[in-house]
């Protein structure tokens, strides 16, 4: 095999060890004094160094190119160590988000088959007592104390020569990961990704958005951290629950950002939206901080305005568009949705999720439910029309691990051999080249009248005094769906006054005046991962009979 066809992601991890060796690649916060946080700190040499010697010790257990990894470890110094050790040593982790629930959570593990568990001791527990993978796995690695002193410890990994390690010829087109998605609209299904995919999508960060080495980054969504040592980034773990990004806790990730003089901040919409909340409420800034990104759901323009408030005139926040099998699709700024694109959110046009990045190519496809094997039974809808959002482009993966009909579903293929994924969203684009997500295909409503998108009856009815979020939900058979808008309010929210402004809304627009129930509920049921994708078939449920 040439060497130009060799690709491996670790590869970025090595090629920072070299050119900065000294500088803190991790450092992990342990107590809070009134002198500020002590911690632990790892240099990119120190970090390196201890993926090789874990690398070599998987190779000395077996555990090499192309076995299955099932890995359950939170963000630590193992989390980072052992995942480019899995990567050096040809491995292909298999990432789960452990609060989808147990069942699901068992589906996906009997799906991936994977050989070897590493993980914590509370997962290795589980794994024994559900049974999870009960027949492939043959291998276990534990970070931490050994249930009942089965299986390899982390340190067992550490005692293999690291001379001895060969490391695996490893191409573009091998498999890098499954990553499973959070099932938040339908069943979670693995995606597989490749090491071109992972090097494609450290570039497009980089480029997108001008982060460079030596900046400091503060990342909530422990995948998304993955991308600091590729990018020569130093990365500051914050203290929190990871399945619950709404709950952090603003001090201490304002703490954190002033003592460590953190450049770059990732969050979810939900972690967003309880800092900026923060923030303004105690008149607080984070200057220093060059942007801030938030994805995985639609950010509400309240709270890209209230970030704005704490963030330098120079600095921003960004929006990029994606999912788990493309990813970054476009991006806009906060500063240019500010104003009259915020404005269009708030009348009805949906959500501007910005252009498209320049290695992206975007359609937007008539709206269907079957599959689409080839682009060119696809058709296009002119600018300005809602329809399917479909890309191609370099990070744009081609398949979902052993789900074939999902997978006919997702993807077509064009005249060039390129594969498109269709995103499963509905949106338009506007005279500018930019995109408008309107809301997921399989949560639209379609009633007699005709077709009601989620985010273009959420938007203006989210510009409510006393509304925190809204969700539009069919009732009944699709074709003839009962609309109803269900609406989480503020807490101190009268909600008679709420429900009369709400319905002054929908009365506006001959469509949605069709929508003639409004519901109240205390607190939405919304995904583990982000914390901010509203579950709306279980709200569906729940107001088909909300006695």
């Amino acid at each position: 095999m040439a060497p130009e066809q060799q690709i491996n992601i670790a590869q970025a991890l090595t090629r920072q060890a070299e050119a900065q060796p000294e500088t803190t690649a991790l450092i992990l916060p342990r107590k809070r004094t009134s002198q500020g946080w002590s911690d632990r700190r790892w240099s990119y040499r120190e970090l390196n160094e201890l993926t090789d010697r874990l690398a070599a010790g998987l190779q000395a257990q077996g555990i090499g190119k192309g076995t299955r990894v099932a890995f359950m470890v939170p963000p630590s110094l193992e989390f980072f160590a052992l995942f480019f050790a899995l990567f050096k040593s040809g491995a292909v982790p298999v990432l789960i988000d452990p609060g989808i629930g147990l069942k699901p959570l068992k589906t996906c593990l009997a799906e991936a088959e994977p050989e070897v568990f590493i993980g914590v001791t509370r997962a290795q527990l589980a794994r024994m007592v559900l049974g999870w993978a009960r027949g492939s796995i043959r291998r276990t690695v534990t970070v931490g104390p050994r249930p009942f002193w089965r299986g390899l410890k982390y340190a067992d990994l550490l005692s293999a020569r690291v001379e001895a390690f060969q490391p695996p010829e490893v191409s573009g087109d091998d498999e890098a990961a499954i990553l499973f998605t959070s099932g938040s609209t339908g069943i979670p299904k693995g995606v597989v990704y490749r090491h071109r995919m992972f090097a494609a999508q450290v570039e497009l960060m980089r480029d997108a958005f001008g982060m460079s080495p030596g900046e400091v980054d503060l990342p909530t969504f422990p995948p998304f951290a993955l991308f600091d040592p590729a990018l020569g980034m130093t990365t500051v773990i914050p203290i929190m629950d990871f399945t619950k990004p709404a709950k952090a806790d603003p001090d201490m990730l304002v703490s954190l950002i002033e003592q460590y003089g953190v450049t770059n901040l990732f969050g979810s919409p939900a972690l967003m939206n309880t800092l900026s909340r923060y923030l303004e409420a105690n008149r607080l800034r984070i200057p220093g901080v060059k942007r801030a990104l938030s994805a995985g759901a639609p950010v509400p323009p309240s709270v890209i305005e209230r970030m704005h408030g704490a963030l330098d005139p120079w600095s921003d926040i960004h929006t990029p568009y994606g999912a788990t099998e493309a990813l970054p699709v476009a991006t806009v700024s906060g500063r240019e949705l500010v104003g009259e694109l915020s404005d269009g959110n708030r009348s009805g046009k949906g959500i501007c999720v910005g252009r498209p990045l320049a290695a992206n190519e975007v359609r937007i496809i008539p709206v269907s439910d079957d599959p689409i094997d080839l682009t060119e039974y696809a058709g296009e809808m002119p600018d300005g029309e809602i329809g399917e959002i479909c890309v191609a482009g370099p990070t744009v993966t081609d398949t979902y691990w052993r789900r074939e009909k999902q997978t006919r579903e997702a993807k077509m293929t064009d005249d060039q051999g390129r594969i498109w994924h269709r995103m499963g969203d509905l949106g338009w684009r506007d005279a500018e080249g930019r995109l408008w997500f309107c809301g997921r295909k399989s949560e639209r409503v379609v009633t007699p009248e005709g077709t009601l998108f989620t985010e273009c009856v959420e938007g203006p009815v989210n510009a409510v005094d006393g509304v925190f979020r809204s969700a539009l939900v069919g009732v009944g058979e699709r074709g003839n769906q009962e609309p109803v808008i269900v609406i989480e309010p503020e807490p101190d929210a009268d909600r008679s006054a709420v429900e009369a402004a709400v319905r002054e809304v929908l009365a506006r627009d001959w469509l949605t005046r069709e929508v003639r129930r409004v519901l109240f509920k205390d607190a939405f049921p919304v995904d583990i991962r982000h914390n901010a994708k509203i579950r709306r078939r279980e709200l569906a449920q729940w107001a088909a009979s909300p006695g």
